[in-house]
């Protein structure tokens, strides 16, 4: 199932593509690239494509489709029906926040940062090695590419799908990233 969902978010990316002469905002970005087709796939059925086609400002920390794969199987199968539209949107939700944060406005060490859905918190940790997040789960995903600038907003690559829990524990979190990959700038 995730390889149709993979292909037709290719499809509809190839149309996409053929159709828009600049893709400039967060969604045409992700679109044209074939490493967020799962993430494609999903933002549509959650109907947020809209939402992240407007205005912004937005932040987006986008998993890679290995990072959905990771998740248990048929995860990402069971979200993307209808009836689970609520549990999509809370998840994407996890991994946005509504003000544009480049690489350089996140501060050194361990912060909170919002969610767009602000009940909802997530640690990031910087540091000369890069730049990792801490989920609800307080697993750490890490940001592999940074800053791909939108016209309104800014993406961040991650190599983990961000799950709800418990809050982090952000003042334990620096000695908790091990081995943090740098974080390049494209």
């Amino acid at each position: 199932m995730i390889k149709q969902i993979c292909t037709a978010a290719a499809f509809a990316t190839t149309l996409g593509m053929a159709t828009t002469a600049n893709a400039d905002n967060i969604v045409e970005i992700a679109s044209a690239d074939a490493r967020f087709s799962t993430l494609v796939a999903a933002v549509p059925a959650a109907g947020l494509a809209e939402t992240l086609q407007g205005a912004g400002p937005f932040t987006v920390y986008a998993p890679l489709n290995d990072a959905f794969a990771a998740l248990p199987e048929g995860t990402v199968e069971t979200l993307l029906m209808p009836e689970n539209k609520g549990q999509l949107i809370d998840i994407l939700l996890y991994h946005g926040d509504d003000r544009n944060l480049p690489a350089e406005a996140i501060p050194t060490g361990s912060t909170y940062f919002k969610r767009i859905n602000t009940a909802e918190r997530l640690c990031i940790t910087k540091n000369a090695d890069g730049v990792n997040i801490a989920d609800g789960t307080g697993e750490m995903a890490t940001v592999v590419v940074a800053n791909i600038k939108a016209d309104n907003g800014v993406i961040h690559v991650i190599d983990k799908v961000l799950l709800h829990g418990t809050r982090p524990a952000c003042h334990k979190l620096r000695a908790l990233a091990k081995n943090p990959r740098p974080c390049p700038s494209r």
